[in-house]
């Protein structure tokens, strides 16, 4: 045989393992998905189609007031927050996990290495199965940015995930009314994708050239031979949840405790309504909250009397980023590109609280 005919075949072999690799994870993916978020999120749907509503207010649970400051207050919201989460949290570390043992860094470079348009739009499409809320999507985008994909596709992926989620714009139509799924589509699109893009062009020039990568990155995957697959997932996995738990846990502990503080019980005339907007634009970019969590916050705030504004500012602040997310995609991203997202998802809550205070 010749050297041609052996050097094809290797290459066939090769191109063979990345696609069972892809598809490997591909069907992990879906199958995790499918227990934590699709099947439980078509029965909620139906709940907030036939009853408009998904439950009570993270906020406030079953007492008419958010609770004062204290180690009660903290540790209840925290308990309650990862009751609702943990499937997702370990989902979203076991995902994050695989994506840097399973999928071929040559493919994912070839593929998703330079940050561009259409790399940033294929990142934000991709996390629209995901339906995630930034802090269980960060360990994803982590190992995304490991695998040197772009940092444009890696943050629109992890922004994505709760601000285009299809089941809570199902949600929202039916229990507020779709002026507001109108607002949250066009304000996370431009989260998701003008956000990330701008976000990434302050990573500086520090990406190869579409031309380099094709000489040095082939399509196979690169061998391993230090270890073997099962441990280097086990060390990766073990990396990761020393990365992004502590901190996770201890800010979801302080934000549980300050959550008086953060959002006061205010009537319709307790402040100015531009004050208010302000108030929840940073608060909510701050706060952590499950998925979907936002709708019965504004639904309880609208009771109380507070206009469109603050209620289209909490559409789109609390869902896009928190404190927790923050800092695990600090271990990631420079601290500058972290400032910036977190000013701009600010600006452009303040900017749809003008909105909402005008079309709601």
């Amino acid at each position: 045989m010749s050297q041609h005919n052996q050097t094809s075949m290797r290459q066939q072999g090769a191109n063979l393992k990345t696609i069972l690799l892809i598809l490997v994870f591909i069907l992990i993916a879906a199958a995790g998905l499918s227990y934590v978020k699709w099947w439980p999120y078509y029965h909620k749907a139906i709940k907030a189609i036939t009853d408009h509503t998904i439950g009570s207010s993270i906020l406030t649970g079953k007492e008419p007031t958010v609770p004062s400051p204290s180690w009660n207050a903290a540790w209840s919201y925290a308990v309650t927050y990862y009751k609702a989460v943990w499937k997702a949290a370990v989902l979203g570390i076991v995902l994050g996990s695989l994506v840097q043992v399973l999928l071929p860094s040559g493919w994912l470079q070839r593929a998703l290495g330079q940050t561009s348009l259409r790399n940033t739009a294929i990142g934000g499409m991709a996390s629209v199965p995901g339906m995630m809320c930034t802090c269980c999507a960060a360990p994803i985008a982590i190992g995304l940015h490991k695998k040197k994909v772009s940092p444009a596709a890696t943050l629109a992926f992890w922004l994505g995930n709760p601000l285009i989620n299809p089941a809570t714009l199902i949600f929202m139509t039916f229990v507020l009314s779709w002026k507001f799924t109108v607002i949250r589509i066009i304000f996370g699109l431009l989260i998701t994708l003008g956000v990330s893009y701008f976000a990434a062009r302050l990573m500086g020039n520090a990406e190869v050239s579409n031309e380099t990568m094709e000489k040095s990155m082939p399509m196979e995957p690169q061998p391993q031979r230090e270890a073997p697959m099962w441990r280097r997932w086990m060390v990766s996995m073990w990396t990761m949840i020393l990365n992004v738990v502590p901190a996770y846990f201890i800010s979801v502990l302080v934000l549980g405790a300050a959550r008086a503080w953060l959002f006061p019980s205010l009537g319709e005339t307790g402040m100015d309504m531009a004050l208010m907007v302000i108030i929840f634009s940073i608060a909510g970019a701050l706060f952590v909250i499950p998925t979907a969590a936002e709708i019965p916050i504004i639904q309880s705030f609208l009771a109380l009397g507070f206009g469109g504004g603050p209620a289209a500012a909490l559409l789109v602040v609390l869902p896009a980023v928190s404190l927790p997310s923050l800092l695990m995609i600090r271990s990631a991203f420079p601290a500058r590109v972290v400032w910036f997202i977190l000013t701009a998802v600010i600006g452009l809550g303040l900017i749809s609280g003008i909105v909402g205070a005008i079309v709601i």
